[in-house]
C-alpha cells in the first residue's frame, strides 16, 4: 500500500498494530475493530460463499441496512476489508502480515532506530511491540545492536530483511496500483488528504 506506507506514523500504526505472532508465525491481531479485520474478511468470505451456495434453493435475502451506509466508519470498514482481501491475495504468500510490512518499513527508513520512538511511531507501548521485535529477530529480518548512547538497543535489517522487503515492496506497489485503480490521481491525493484529515481528529 504505497500511499498507505508513506502516510506517515498514524498510517504506519494501522500497518504495525499486532499485539503477539504465535510460535508458528501466525499472526494475533488485537482484538480491536481495526487489526481484527482479517478474521472478519474471512468470515466474510465464507458467508459470501454460503449465501451463494444456497442461492439455487432460495430467493438471495435482500437486508435493509439501515443507517448503516450514512456512517463514515461503515463505509471505511467496507473500503479497508477490500484494502485488506488484496493486500492478502498479493503478499501474503511471502508469509509476512501488514504489521511486520509496516515495523520493517519503518525500520529500513529509520536505520539504528531504537525501540521507544519505533513503539511510538507505530502506537504500541514498548511491552506490546518487544514480541513483535523477538518473532522479527527470529526470523531472520531483524537484529538489534547497541544503541549510540548505550542505553538502548538500536534496530537494523538484516540483508534477508532487505531482500525480503523489497520483493514485499514490489508487491504492494502492485497491490496499491489495483486498489487505486478506479480513482483518477486526483481523487487519490484527495482521499488520502481526508483520511489523514479524520486519523488527526481521532
Amino acid at each position: 500500500m504505497k500511499g498507505c506506507l508513506s502516510a506517515g506514523p498514524r498510517v504506519a500504526s494501522n500497518l504495525a498494530d499486532e499485539r503477539a505472532i504465535s510460535p508458528q508465525g501466525g499472526v494475533k491481531y488485537r482484538s480491536d475493530e481495526w487489526m481484527s479485520n482479517s478474521l472478519n474478511t474471512k468470515q466474510t468470505r465464507e458467508q459470501t460463499a454460503a449465501t451463494k451456495g444456497s442461492a439455487g434453493s432460495k430467493a438471495a435475502v435482500v437486508v435493509a441496512r439501515g443507517m448503516l451506509p450514512q456512517l463514515l466508519g461503515y463505509e471505511l470498514r467496507l473500503a479497508q476489508q477490500a484494502v485488506f482481501r488484496d493486500f492478502e491475495q498479493s503478499v501474503g504468500a511471502l508469509g509476512i502480515s501488514a504489521g511486520r510490512v509496516g515495523v520493517l518499513i519503518l525500520v529500513e527508513a529509520n536505520p539504528g532506530i531504537a525501540q521507544s520512538p519505533l513503539a511510538h511511531a507505530v502506537g504500541l507501548d514498548r511491552s506490546s511491540l518487544v514480541p513483535l521485535l523477538d518473532q522479527l529477530e527470529g526470523a531472520g529480518w531483524l537484529e538489534r545492536r547497541a544503541g549510540t548512547d548505550r542505553r538502548s538497543n538500536g534496530l537494523w535489517l538484516t540483508a534477508a530483511g532487505a531482500t525480503l522487503l523489497a520483493r514485499v515492496k514490489t508487491r504492494v506497489r502492485a497491490h496499491e496500483k489495483r486498489i487505486a485503480a478506479r480513482l483518477q490521481p486526483d481523487e487519490r491525493i484527495e482521499l488520502m488528504r481526508l483520511l489523514r484529515l479524520l486519523a488527526a481528529a481521532a
